[in-house]
């Protein structure tokens, strides 16, 4: 069985960009080469890909710890 998770918590691209304060959903592609994590579902191209939103928040946290930490 696979993983269960409350569709309350899956967001989309644009909900990505709008919390990477990217201006366009095609533009979350680019995050993926810097560790972003992997959508939970994600059927091929042509098709939505679906994140949990709290991958997306602790990935944020991580890289703002990691460049206050740097400085």
């Amino acid at each position: 069985m696979g993983k269960k998770v409350d569709v309350d918590d899956l967001i989309d691209a644009r909900e990505v960009a709008d919390m990477l304060g990217l201006s366009s959903p095609r533009a979350v592609a680019v995050y993926s080469s810097r560790g972003l994590p992997e959508p939970i579902i994600d059927r091929g191209p042509n098709t939505a890909k679906l994140w949990l939103r709290q991958d997306i928040e602790r990935w944020l946290r991580e890289r703002t710890s990691s460049r206050s930490s740097r400085s």
